[in-house]
Formats: structure tokens, sequence, C-alpha cells
């Protein structure tokens, strides 16, 4: 086991960890106190709501899974893992490995030769399968579902004792599994045998002793965090019959209302610069202040986070920028893009007046059991926003809808950002046009987590063949780019902002005239250098000319024509290095990908234009450069650049 140079942190810090380790030795060593008797949770009781969700397509869903369960197949991480009759809940199924049941800090989880994927060990260990089960059991009646969740939770506890082994090396997935077991304990905890159940809630008092010794105050003060301590708090309530739970819910409340303030910008988007991880965040904080009495301050920025997510995700669907896990807070099942939509949904429940989609069938996911609420609350439409804090701004005009981030990387390391300063996505009609390629993988693959996340795989431009930023391992970035919004308004809509890297200052201007998005990438610095332009269409296209193509949703790009002594050269691939779509952890697709390529000395300008029409013919992109600016022509519309 690799020792920490503790010369590099501070005396704070090392004291923080000397306590922790000398606590984790007292809980692995030490006899177990007998679980207290537990409290009701403030959720709403099933029967309450059950009869609205039989016979709906949510209920076939859900017992799908359950049916899949039974049959040991489990739906993570957007594949299917299949195990035998009898888990073996600390195997790595897709390699073979298995680890022991040393101390938990011998455990060599990352490590791919010694424990394989853990990432994959662990998703199965959160248990949600499990509340699968028994709310298929409460939709159904069926006996096999709630016979199997037994089978499962006394074969987990038979092979994960306390503190030791795979599943026990990471808080986070110790408070996801917590959270699983207080949903069996909330819907049929009633129902489980004796025996079982004593045992079972004596190890889930466990979780709540170790969160409190193991929080990522310095390890991960991010997500991680933010789900202990709701995990943490949680537990709390449950346990309020020992003088544990005090300390437990004070610890968890008073870290949420300072994580809240930190980890979320006062625009509302989330430190980490991922959408994905932005989902995570707001329900998590959703599902605390549903536990808990929150301060004002902590409901103004949870209203935040819902404007700037629904301004990512209209009409339903996010675009992926930053990382994709793959997991979910809760019921991660279905297409990841649209877990917007439950999320949404669940707070313009509890608000009554944020914005969400109006699709009826949102309801079932979360808000229904979270807060057992169907309120007719009227959709409100997607508007053009800037959220200046987090650099991203939007472009809602007709159907066309436009996602930019300006700024790309998130706090410290940007661990979870992709080096995509400047890229947009683009959908038309709710269909997707211009891609973020997803993620793919974590650590299973260092070249593929380094092209997904890497300039190349982005809608922006590349400046001798290098990233933004230099990856340092799977979860840290040197070298950040500086970035600046400059300019932004909504009437016309117009962007401008810049990312300066490796001594070439990026500028990207967009313009909406008329059904044509303009953009204008100006590159200044000093020297010659290869400069790459790239598209990342979503599906086929087809060439009309070497100046115009046709992308998904019958949208054109229209190019410049080449000009006498253009060094300029277009390809058009399918996956190879950066052509590729990942709609969830390990799962790939082939993708077309534009290039346009040239060698050039700085300054240099590099030009595009999309045409939406109808009533606009598509034509290959006119640059009159003045000294005075620059004018973009195509179909009849035009832009000006200063």
């Amino acid at each position: 086991m690799e020792i920490p140079r503790l010369v590099k942190r501070s005396p704070q810090e090392i004291a923080f960890r000397l306590r922790q380790e000398a606590a984790n030795l007292w809980l692995a060593f030490g006899s177990a106190p007998p679980a207290p008797d537990p409290s009701p949770l403030p959720f709403p009781r099933p029967e309450a709501f059950l009869p609205e969700l039989r016979n709906s397509p949510y209920e076939n869903s859900l017992i799908a899974v359950a049916e899949g369960v039974l049959q040991r197949r489990f739906p993570l991480l957007g594949t299917t893992l299949h195990t035998q009759r009898e888990i073996r809940w600390r195997r790595d199924y897709g390699s073979g490995k298995e680890t022991g049941l040393d101390y938990f800090r011998r455990i060599p989880y990352l490590d791919p030769e010694r424990a394989g994927d853990h990432k994959v060990v662990w998703e199965l260990n959160r248990h949600q399968h499990l509340v699968a089960l028994a709310q298929a059991h409460l939709l159904t009646g069926r006996s096999d579902f709630l016979d199997d969740l037994w089978i499962q939770l006394e074969s987990w506890l038979d092979q994960n004792p306390f503190c030791r082994g795979m599943n026990w090396t990471s808080a986070l997935e110790v408070a996801f599994r917590a959270l699983s077991w207080l949903w069996i304990e909330h819907l049929v905890g009633s129902q489980m045998p004796k025996p079982l159940r004593r045992r079972w809630l004596a190890m889930l008092f466990q979780h709540g002793r170790y969160l409190e010794y193991n929080l990522s105050v310095y390890f991960a003060p991010n997500t991680h965090l933010q789900g202990e301590a709701v995990a943490l708090h949680a537990l709390g309530l449950l346990f309020q019959k020992n003088s544990a739970s005090i300390r437990w819910r004070q610890t968890g409340s008073t870290l949420l209302e300072q994580i809240i303030q930190t980890h979320v910008r006062p625009d509302g988007g989330h430190f980490e610069q991922s959408s994905y991880y932005h989902v995570y965040a707001t329900d998590m904080f959703l599902f605390h202040a549903q536990l808990q009495q929150v301060s004002p301050s902590y409901l103004a920025r949870l209203r935040k986070m819902v404007g700037y997510l629904w301004a990512l995700a209209s009409p339903g669907n996010i675009p992926f920028l930053g990382d994709d896990d793959g997991g979910r807070f809760f019921s991660p099942y279905g297409p990841r893009r649209e877990f917007s939509r439950a999320t949404l949904t669940a707070c313009a429940q509890f608000f009554h007046d944020t914005p969400w989609n109006g699709d009826p069938s949102a309801f079932n996911e979360l808000a229904v059991w979270w807060l057992g609420k169907r309120e007719s609350i009227p959709a409100k439409p997607a508007v053009s926003m800037l959220f200046p804090d987090t650099g991203v701004a939007v472009l809602c005009e007709a159907d066309v809808h436009v996602v930019a981030d300006t700024r790309g990387f998130g706090f410290g390391g940007a661990g979870h950002s992709h080096a995509h300063a400047l890229h947009f996505t683009l959908r038309r009609g709710g269909v997707d046009v211009l891609i973020d390629p997803g993620t793919y993988t974590y650590v299973a693959d260092p070249v593929l987590r380094n092209n997904f996340r890497g300039t190349a795989a982005h809608n922006t431009v590349r400046v001798d063949r290098l990233d933004q930023a230099t990856p340092a391992g799977p979860f840290r970035w040197n070298n950040l780019p500086e970035t600046e919004l400059l300019h932004w308004s909504e009437q016309p809509w117009r962007l401008h902002a810049v990312c300066r890297y490796r001594g070439v200052a990026h500028h990207r201007e967009m313009v909406w005239s008329g059904g044509v998005l303009f953009v204008l990438d100006r590159l200044e610095g000093q020297g010659s250098h290869q400069l790459e332009q790239f598209w990342h269409p979503a599906g086929d296209i087809q060439q009309h000319s070497p100046a115009i193509l046709e992308l998904p949703a019958k949208v054109f790009l229209c190019l410049p024509l080449p000009q006498d002594r253009d060094t300029s050269s277009l390809h058009i691939e399918d996956g190879g290095d950066f052509g590729w779509y990942s709609s969830a952890p390990g799962s790939r697709e082939g993708r077309p990908v534009i290039r346009v390529d040239l060698h050039s000395s700085l300054p240099c300008k590099i030009a595009a234009a999309f045409v939406f029409g109808p009533g606009i013919e598509p034509a290959p992109l006119t640059v009159n450069v003045a000294p005075d600016g620059v004018r973009l022509e195509c179909g009849g519309r035009h832009a000006d650049f200063v």
C-alpha cells in the first residue's frame, strides 16, 4: 500500500487523516454495537400512489428490470452484467478478477490488473437493483421479487464483513449502498425475516459509523463528499434512538449547507463543469431538502440549479458536457440523457413553480416516490440565456437549441472536465445535430479516456494537435487554459469568448442571423501552427459540394470555397481516433467527424455557417475582410464581426 507523502499536506489535513485512520482501526477490529430500532422516514407511503403507477409504461419497464435481476441480468452503466445465481460481490465479471477480504485500506482497487474494473464492481454493490425488486413487489404483489431481495442481502452480508474488502474502499459507495438500504427499509423493511432484519440493521448502522469517520473532506471534496453527507444525515434520521444520530444529522446538514454554496456557482452551474454531475448533485440537494428543513439560501441556490438544468435540457435531454460516470442517485435505468426530465419534474413538484417539460410520465421515476405529489404545474418554454459564472450560453430560437461552453474546465485540477472550451452542441426539433462524445471510460483504457475528453473530440479548434490542457492521469489536467467570456447579447443572439493556451489566443464568435448561425474562429499569436477545426455530427452526412455538407435534421454546414494558395483541406472520417459517441460508460459507437485542417501563420481566421431554413438556400460561405472587421455572408444572411 502506497503511503501518502504527508509533507505536501497541511497540518489540519495530517491531523484529520491520523484521526481517521485511528478510528478506522477501532471500527474494524473493535466490537460492533447492536443496532437501535429504526424510526420511520418522512417519505410518502407507497399505498397512496401505487394505483396511479399500475398498467403504465413505467410499471412495465420497472418489472422488466426486476425480472432481469431474478435471472441475474443487471442493467449497469449502459450494458447488461450477467452473473451466476450466487453473486460474487467482489468480482469484476468482465475480467474475472476478484479481490479478497483484507482490511479495506489494503485493497488495490485502482489497479485493474489486480482488482479489475472497480467501477463495475461498485455499481453492482450500490444495490439500486434491490430497490427495484422492492418497488416491483409493491406493484405486483409477487413474492419472488421479495424472496430474491432477502437472498441477495444475506449473500452480501456473508461476503462483505465490516471494513474488509473491495466494497468498503470508497465512502461514496458505502453511502450509495446505505441509501438503497434506507429505501428497502422504507418500502418493505417490515416484511423482512426477523433474523436477517436484525443482522442487516446492525450492518446498516455500521455504514453510518463508517461514514462518520471517512467523509471525503480532503480526498474528494466534490460530489463524493456531498453524497456521503446526504447519506449520513439520512441515517441519523433513521436511527434517531441512538445518541450518534444527533452528530450524524448535524454533520450531514451542516456540510450540505456549505457544499451548496461552494459547489454551485451563483448562476446555478455545478463547479465540476459536467452536465451529468449537475443532475447528480441536483438530485442529492433535492433529496436532502425533502428530509430536512433547509435555509432560504439553500433553497435559492437549488432553484438556480434547476434553472441551469432546464436551460441545458430543453426540451428534455441534456448534452454531455464533461464526464458522465453512468450512475444516478435514484433509479439508474433508461437513457442517461433523459434523467434530467425526472429531476426537473420532481423539482417542479417540490417548488411548485420551477420549469419542466410538462410530460406526465416523468412523475413516476422519482417525484411520486420522494414526494407523493402529482400536481398540475404548467410547463415553461425554453428561452435563450447566459450563465456568466459557469461560462455557458444557450440559444433557443424556434426549434434550434445550442449550448455553448466557453469555460470548459471546472475547479482545481478539473478532474471531471473535458478539454473543450468554446465547444457547443446543437439540436433542431429535439434531434441531435452536433454532439458531445460522452466519456466512455475512466480508467479501463487510458488512451480512450484521453481521446474522449480531448479537444479534438469536441466542436472546437485544436492547435498543433495538442489538447487545451495536459492530461495528468484520469482525473486531472495540468496547464489549464485561461478562458474569458467577452460578450453576449440575446437579441440578436451573439457570443464572443476566448481561450488562451500554449501561446495562442483562440477567439470564437457566434451570431444568430435569421435562420443562420455564423461561427468565426480567430487564432492570434506568433509563428506558424497546425490548426484543426472539428465538427461532430450526430449521424450520417451528405456532401453536396466541396463547401456544403448536409447534417442530421436538415441542417447545412457551409464553409468557404478554397482560395488560391489556400492550404486548408476538408476531411470527413468515421470513427478513427475522434469520431465516436458514448451513450454510457463502456459503450461506444462510431460517428462521423468533419475536420478542417490548415497550416497557417498567425493571426488566422476559420469560418463556418449553419443554415436551418426553411426558405434559406444553402450556399458556400463568403468571407469579406475589411480594415474595420469581417463580414460573413451565406444564404442571403450576414453577420459582422469587429
